[in-house]
Order: C-alpha cells, then structure tokens, then sequence
C-alpha cells in the first residue's frame, strides 16, 4: 500500500497531461534540457585541461594583450614599491 506502482504513475501522467496539456509540457521539457544542455557546458567549460571552442579561444587571444598589460604594470609597481 505504500509503494507506488506504475499504475499511479500512468494516472498521474495522465491528469497532468490533462491539466497542462501536451504542447505547454513538451514546450517545458524543452526549456529543461535547453538549461540542463547549457549548464553542462558551462561546467566542462570551466574544468581545467578542458577543450574550448574555437570561438572561446579566439575570445580569449583577444583580451590577451589587456591582460598582459595589466601584469606588466602590476609588475612594474610592485618593483617600485620595493626601491
């Protein structure tokens, strides 16, 4: 009496199917994965050894030369500050 068979499940499925309709679920379950696809490739995204795309790498030489800069002169005062 406790455990729940498949058949609860099937009349479950059933009225929610009923109630929200098949287009608005399957416009949700889409919107789920969309996020769940889009989570996942932040996180493999951010794993260090992991493969960028080509877009993210060219992203990335382009503030290459601002961020170079910004050590360079972070250096530079660092080696000020010790005179």
């Amino acid at each position: 009496m406790g455990s729940i068979s498949i058949w609860h499940w099937l009349i479950v499925a059933l009225i929610v199917s009923l109630v929200f309709g098949t287009k608005k679920l399957r416009t949700v379950g889409g919107d789920l994965g969309s996020a769940i696809r889009g989570f996942k490739d932040a996180v493999n995204s951010e794993t260090p050894g992991a493969t960028q795309s080509p877009a993210a790498t060219a992203a990335a030489q382009a503030t290459l030369p601002v961020h170079a800069e910004v050590v360079a002169t972070a250096a530079t005062v660092t080696a000020q500050d010790a005179r």
